[in-house]
């Protein structure tokens, strides 16, 4: 049994989905574990991880208005302290998750034909999100 483990760090631009799966694979391909278990965990409050899609466009674009009605900015949340996104951020990321776990067969994840790994940026500015991946087999 063997395990690595590392760090991806991610710049977004705006708010939504940014598709992070040939950044994943490269790592895990560097690794040389054929058979595994992938953990992939997101450092960040307002920030998360998701599997979803990658194929069509309009998913993601649904998924990111889907959560703009579910938490909406400017409702007036007692923790604003960063701005009117900020406690909206918060939301979106408890209802989303912050860590992934997908196997590794035949030194591959085992994800689905239309399948991706988005980190899911809630906050409307720019921000370094930070990765922490762990992977463990043989």
């Amino acid at each position: 049994m063997r395990q690595a483990s590392g760090m991806l760090h991610v710049d977004t631009r705006r708010q939504g989905l940014l598709e992070v799966t040939d950044r994943v694979v490269r790592w895990v391909d560097a690794q040389g574990i054929a058979e595994g278990l992938l953990t992939v965990f997101c450092r960040h409050t307002s920030a998360s991880l998701v599997i979803q899609e990658n194929a069509a466009p309009a998913v993601r674009r649904d998924i990111e208005a889907y959560l703009d009605r579910l938490a909406p900015e400017s409702v007036g949340y007692a923790h604003d302290d960063e701005g009117p996104d900020d406690m909206p951020a918060h939301l979106r990321t408890m209802l989303t998750g912050v860590q992934l776990s997908i196997p590794v067969l035949d030194g591959t994840l085992a994800l689905g034909t239309w399948q991706g790994i988005y980190l899911f940026e809630h906050r409307t500015r720019p921000h370094r999100r930070s990765l922490a991946l762990h992977l463990i087999g043989a």
